[in-house]
C-alpha cells in the first residue's frame, strides 16, 4: 500500500530588535555568557516585564505579510515548564489569543500555484542555551548562557500542507525570504535566529485522515531540515508496513548518524499548564496602526519575482535566484537598468557575481563591484570590444582591484579583435594550413567549423571576436 507525507512546519524567528521583548538587554549575538542579563530576563522575584513597542511592530509586519488577520487584542501567557536554561520556570508566549491567525504563503513552483496556510503567528520569549560541550569537564557538567532569555520571538504554525521533504525545504526557504525581505529576521539560522520544528506524519496515499505524528526539533538548515523528514517518513512508513504503530513523540536530528533519535515523550498543550500572564495587560492593538505598518511593508519575494519575469522578460528560474534576498534583486536591477541588457545583467549576477560571494563567504551589500560598474563590462561585451572570456579575466581584476573595466582594457590590452580587414588574412591562413577540415565543412559536416574557429582563436590569443570569426570563415568558404 502506498503511503504519503503530511508534514506541518513550526518556525521561530528572532526579531531585529536592539533589546529584549520585555526589557532592555542587548540581543547582540556573540557577546560573552550572562552578560546580556538583568532581574527580568534572569527571572528574579519581584521583577516585572514591559512589552518592547517595536517587537509588536515587527510581528505584525511578518503577520501581515503573510497574509494573516491581526486580532484586536491577543494575550500573552504563561507556559510552564522545567528546563536549566529557564530560569523563571516558565517562559512567556501566547497561547488561546495569539497576535495573528488564518494567513498564507502563495509561490509558483514550475507553473502551478502551491499555497500553505498558516494557522497562527504568536509572540514570545526565548529561553537561554544550554552549553554541553568545549569545556575541560564537559562529561560532568552542563554551562548555561543566558543572554538569550528574553530575546523576542515569534512563532509561525502552519497547517499540514506540506506533502514531501523537498517541499518542506523549499518552502522554509520561501518564509526565510520573506521574513528577511520586510526587515523582520536576519535569516542566519547558523546562530540559531532562524530554526525549525517539523510535525510529520503518514498515511495511506488520498485517504484523508491524519496519521499518528512525530516532532523533529530545532532544525536549523534547510537540508537538515530535508534529511530528517526523507529519514522520518521512511522509517515510519517501514514501521506501518510491517504491521507496527508509530508512536507519538519528540525527536531529534543526529546529522552525524543521518538518523532522527527519540528526545522525549510528545506534549500535550495541558502539560504545560497555560495560563494569562498576570504581570501583562492584554496587547491592544488598533487598525491605524495595523494600516500604518502594512503602507510600509517592502516588496515581497514572489511579487517581486514576478515583477522581474514580466518587467525584464526574465526566466522564472532567474527572478527566484535574484529575490533570494531584497538587496540582491536591487543590486540586478541597478545593473540591468544601466547596462539596457537585462538577461546578461542576470547572468553576471547570478554567475560570476554570487560565485565570488561564496568564495569570499561575503554578502552581495559589501561586493565590491558596484552596479555602474559590472553594467560598464556588459557594454563592453555588447560593443564587441571583450568576448565573454576575456570579460570574466576582466572581472576577476575588478573584483581584486576595484578599477573599472575600461582601464582594465586599456591598460592590458585585453579588447576583442572586432576589425573584419585584420581577421580576414588571418582566416585565409588557418584555411590553408587545415584542408581536410575545410573540405568537411564544404561536405556538409559542422563539426570541423569550430576547430577553425578554435585556431584562429588560438592564433589571436583569444581576442578575436568569435561569432565575427565564425561568419568571415563561413565567407571564405563560400568563396571558391
Amino acid at each position: 500500500m502506498p503511503f504519503e507525507a503530511v508534514i506541518g512546519l513550526e518556525i521561530h524567528a528572532q526579531l531585529l530588535t536592539e533589546s529584549k521583548i520585555f526589557c532592555g538587554c542587548r540581543t547582540r549575538f556573540g557577546d560573552p555568557p550572562n552578560t546580556n542579563v538583568c532581574p527580568v530576563c534572569l527571572g528574579l522575584p519581584g521583577a516585572l516585564p514591559v512589552l518592547n513597542r517595536r517587537v509588536v511592530d515587527l510581528a505584525m509586519g511578518a503577520a501581515l505579510a503573510l497574509d494573516c488577520t491581526i486580532q484586536g487584542i491577543s494575550i500573552f501567557a504563561r507556559k510552564n515548564y522545567f528546563y536549566p536554561d529557564l530560569p523563571k520556570g516558565y517562559q512567556i508566549s501566547q497561547y488561546e489569543q495569539p497576535l495573528a491567525t488564518d494567513g498564507r504563503v502563495a509561490y509558483e513552483v514550475d507553473g502551478h500555484v502551491r499555497e500553505v496556510g498558516i494557522i497562527r503567528l504568536h509572540v514570545e520569549e526565548d529561553a537561554g542555551k544550554s552549553l554541553h560541550e568545549g569545556f575541560a569537564d564537559s562529561d560532568r557538567a552542563t554551562y548555561i548562557d543566558f543572554n538569550r532569555s528574553g530575546v523576542p520571538l515569534i512563532e509561525i504554525v502552519t497547517r499540514p500542507d506540506l506533502r514531501s521533504a523537498a517541499e518542506a525545504a523549499d518552502f522554509f526557504s520561501r518564509l526565510r525570504a520573506v521574513l528577511v525581505a520586510i526587515g523582520v529576521n536576519d535569516g542566519n539560522m547558523e546562530e540559531g535566529s532562524l530554526r525549525c520544528d517539523a510535525n510529520v506524519s503518514v498515511r495511506p496515499a488520498g485517504s484523508s485522515g491524519l496519521g499518528t505524528k512525530t516532532e523533529v526539533k530545532n532544525l536549523n538548515s534547510f537540508r537538515f531540515l530535508q534529511k530528517a523528514l526523507e529519514y522520518e517518513i521512511e522509517r515510519q512508513t517501514a514501521l506501518l508496513e510491517a504491521g507496527g504503530a508509530v508512536q507519538q513523540e519528540t525527536r531529534l536530528w543526529d546529522p552525524a548518524a543521518a538518523r532522527t533519535v527519540t528526545m522525549r515523550t510528545k506534549e500535550e498543550a495541558h502539560d504545560y499548564r497555560y495560563f494569562p500572564e498576570p504581570d501583562l495587560p492584554p496587547l491592544q492593538v488598533d487598525q491605524a496602526r495595523i494600516a500604518a505598518i502594512r503602507d510600509a511593508l517592502p516588496e515581497l519575494p514572489e511579487t517581486r519575482a514576478r515583477r522581474l519575469v514580466a518587467q525584464y522578460g526574465l526566466p522564472m528560474y532567474d527572478a527566484g535566484v535574484l529575490t533570494q534576498s531584497a538587496a540582491l534583486a536591487d543590486y540586478f536591477e541597478a545593473v540591468a537598468a544601466a547596462s539596457a541588457n537585462p538577461k546578461a545583467a542576470s547572468n553576471w549576477v547570478m554567475g560570476e557575481v554570487l560565485r565570488k560571494l561564496r568564495e569570499s563567504d561575503t554578502t552581495i551589500e559589501r561586493v565590491p563591484i558596484l552596479p555602474p560598474s559590472l553594467a560598464g563590462l556588459i557594454r563592453l561585451i555588447d560593443g564587441g570590444t571583450l568576448s565573454v572570456s576575456a570579460a570574466k579575466e576582466v572581472f576577476e581584476k575588478m573584483y581584486g582591484s576595484g578599477r573599472e573595466a575600461e582601464e582594465i582594457v586599456r591598460a592590458e590590452n585585453l579588447g576583442q579583435i572586432s576589425d573584419a580587414s585584420a581577421l580576414r588574412d588571418l582566416v585565409r591562413g588557418v584555411l590553408e594550413q587545415n584542408p581536410g577540415p575545410v573540405s568537411q565543412v564544404r561536405a556538409g559536416k559542422a563539426g570541423p567549423l569550430g576547430f577553425l574557429v578554435g585556431q584562429v582563436m588560438k592564433a589571436t590569443g583569444g581576442k578575436a571576436n568569435p561569432r565575427l570569426v565564425n561568419e568571415l570563415i563561413r565567407e571564405a568558404l563560400e568563396t571558391p
